[in-house]
């Protein structure tokens, strides 16, 4: 086969996919629409949940005026970048986390033999639109602190706020894709993923200031979640950068979104490739 040939056989399968995911996850909407007074309440209960995350770093700013040298204002704008990246790609593909029961089951089998890439049909399964309330109360946040916070703002810094929340969706849904990918070795590994997927977004709430080095450098160089915030949020602050990283870092996120994507997708195909079933 053809170079070309392969390549349009490789874009096929993407449009596939995609149209299979559209048709599972708007399958899903349709049924959670049914009950209108139900969607309500667990969306609200979601925005909720995840308001008293940012109700707590009220709190702390209730006894301090600043938090590792960011005022409230920085610090919710850190929030609301972390917030509305993780909402957009938790809303895509969060039902990823329920692979390790589909594999442990052995119920990965029914979506093996559907002529739908396993991919599309694990990322839109039981799509909960309800996840929308995260996103909500992310924008929310943001948008307060793009009123209060002190910007000299340029051309260069708006067009990097829809990059960096686009690009910072895409490095969490590549997590969220390496986690999945890890449940094919890790049968029961769910705390783990949540660790790098829930645990990331936290980690991102608060300024670098605030942790250990070593951990800074874990959080940019091996597992990349600081191009989702840190790095750029720090090029619109005019913060100095985290470990003393140059000034293009800030740019970066889109491409580093992308090698995290294909790095993810990679180890996704590996882990389908080594699945044996339970044999029951």
């Amino acid at each position: 086969m053809s170079f070309s040939a392969d390549r349009g056989v490789r874009r096929g399968r993407v449009v596939e996919g995609v149209r299979a995911y559209g048709l599972i996850a708007g399958m899903w909407i349709r049924s959670t629409m049914a009950y209108r007074t139900s969607f309500a309440l667990t969306t609200f209960g979601n925005f909720a949940m995840t308001a008293l995350d940012f109700v707590a770093i009220l709190l702390m700013f209730s006894r301090v005026d600043a938090l590792g040298g960011w005022s409230l204002p920085e610090v919710a704008f850190l929030y609301g970048l972390s917030g509305v990246s993780f909402g957009l790609a938790d809303l895509a593909v969060g039902s990823m986390e329920r692979l390790g029961r589909r594999v442990r089951d052995g119920t990965l089998d029914t979506l093996l033999v559907r002529p739908v890439p396993v991919l599309a049909q694990v990322a839109a399964d039981r799509f909960a639109l309800r996840r929308l309330g995260r996103v909500t109360q992310g924008v929310l946040v943001l948008g307060y602190a793009l009123v209060v916070v002190d910007v000299d703002w340029t051309a260069g810094k708006l067009l990097l706020m829809p990059v960096m929340l686009l690009g910072g969706a895409g490095i969490f849904c590549a997590v969220f894709l390496a986690a999945a990918a890890f449940q094919f070795v890790a049968q029961d590994a769910s705390e783990v993923a949540n660790a790098f997927t829930y645990g990331g977004t936290t980690l991102l709430q608060y300024p670098p200031t605030v942790f250990a080095l070593d951990l800074v450098r874990g959080a940019t160089f091996v597992v990349p979640l600081a191009f989702v915030n840190w790095l750029p949020a720090s090029y619109v602050l005019g913060r100095p950068y985290p470990l003393g990283l140059p000034g293009w870092a800030a740019f970066t996120t889109p491409l580093v979104a992308a090698a995290c994507c294909a790095l993810a997708g990679l180890a996704w195909r590996a882990g389908l490739r080594s699945y044996r079933s339970t044999g029951s």
